[in-house]
């Protein structure tokens, strides 16, 4: 298993890093304490590609003429739009990921639910629902929100109390999500609801009538995220939002789109805490204590010593994701839990361990390492808690167990 990036993915690496040191690194913590994501930075990532990125390029004709056309439907001279069209490998995919969450944790939750939308629909929308929304979802014009928890059933998704019954052509939804990063901007929201009992997944638009969101505001960490309660309240939607089929919402889209968020969010969580790593070491070096800098101290090495390990380590496992993903190998699944999983406890250990070495300065907002920290927490509780990962994880280690005594 080569683990070496390849020349393209060396350059799309260094893109990725300038970007991120252009348009969040200035402004992550003012977006912090304002609690949103300005829309001007969304599009930039748009035009860049990066919400187009896991979008196959038969439906980017519609996207490119749309992004290419001004409001009078003229064409438009614009370079950015090209970037539209570049598909990304798993691995820089999950680079993008790291170098935004080497800033924002926030913003990582951006990618994260908007692709998970985007799965969910390539591998069990209708070729209608994937032409329509799948070009919008390219450009950034729409933004794909994931309505799975609620406030009784948090990991408990599958038993979520949303419903949806038929009327005639359409469905009648009622329920309510909370905490759903970007929900107060996503236009389009693939949600859970029981339809007789069973867990299917439907997609509702914003516009809808009956649907309403609430911003969530005073959180530990993910701040700039946007998070919403959605509001359903006998909001009507035509069956075919339906995507899959009765009774397969949790076991097979809410699946697709939780792979692709683990995924996402292990890697956002190698950039948090490769991000605490550099800042502690410029930090190290600059500040001094007793006539000597930090890093002279024996204390400080070694914590700088175990940051740097521990973030190789949730590194290689998150390269052993992208080539299993990348060659669509079954042990996928279970080998991003374990990423996921021992990433964000090494992003919060990490980011700990950072606050430590800036000792009171690490609690300022002044510095990065405290919002690295408070966003650090959250990325042990989404896209399936870390109990939930251990869970997984140890059923997993019995079933090869017993596998391998039976034969």
């Amino acid at each position: 298993m080569n683990f070496e990036l390849t020349l393209e993915q060396k350059e799309a690496k260094i893109r990725f890093r300038k970007f991120v040191d252009k348009y969040v690194v200035p402004n992550a913590a003012i977006y912090d304490r304002l609690e949103e994501t300005p829309l001007e930075l969304i599009k930039a990532m748009a035009n860049e590609g990066y919400l187009s990125a896991l979008i196959p390029s038969k439906y980017f004709a519609k996207a490119a003429e749309s992004n290419n056309r001004d409001d009078r439907g003229e064409n438009i001279d614009d370079d950015s739009c090209a970037n539209i069209s570049k598909e990304m490998d798993s691995l820089t995919w999950g680079l993008l990921c790291e170098e935004i969450g080497h800033a924002s944790g926030s913003l990582v939750s951006l990618l994260t639910v908007h692709s998970m939308v985007i799965q969910a629909l390539l591998k069990w929308g209708t070729e209608a629902q994937r032409s329509h929304w799948l070009p919008l979802l390219a450009t950034g014009e729409v933004i794909g929100g994931f309505g799975l928890t609620e406030i009784k059933t948090g990991s408990d998704a599958k038993n979520a109390q949303t419903t949806a019954v038929q009327d005639g052509d359409s469905y009648i939804i009622n329920g309510q999500k909370k905490w759903i990063s970007f929900g107060q901007v996503a236009r389009v929201f693939l949600i859970l609801a029981q339809v007789d009992g069973k867990a299917t997944a439907f997609l509702i638009e914003r516009e809808r009538e009956g649907f309403s969101t609430e911003p969530i505001n005073g959180m530990l960490g993910f701040r700039s995220a946007m998070l919403a309660t959605l509001n359903m309240n006998n909001c009507k939607i035509p069956a075919s939002n339906m995507v899959g089929k009765i009774g397969f919402g949790f076991s097979h889209v809410a699946g697709t789109a939780l792979d692709q968020g683990r995924y996402c969010i292990a890697w956002g969580c190698l950039g948090l805490a490769q991000g605490c790593v550099d800042t502690s070491l410029a930090y190290s070096t600059e500040r001094k204590q007793f006539g000597v800098s930090l890093k002279e101290h024996q204390l400080i090495q070694e914590l700088i010593a175990d940051m740097i390990t521990q973030t190789q380590a949730a590194r290689m496992l998150c390269y052993n994701a992208a080539f299993l993903k990348e060659n669509k190998d079954p042990s996928l699944i279970m080998e991003t839990s374990m990423a996921k999983y021992f990433a964000s406890r090494t992003a919060l250990k990490v980011a700990s361990d950072a606050v430590q070495i800036h000792g009171a300065n690490g609690c300022s907002d002044r510095y990065p390492v405290e919002r690295h920290f408070r966003d650090a927490k959250i990325m042990e509780i989404i896209e399936g808690s870390n109990q939930m990962q251990q869970i997984i994880i140890s059923r997993y280690g019995y079933q090869r167990y017993l596998s391998s005594q039976s034969k």
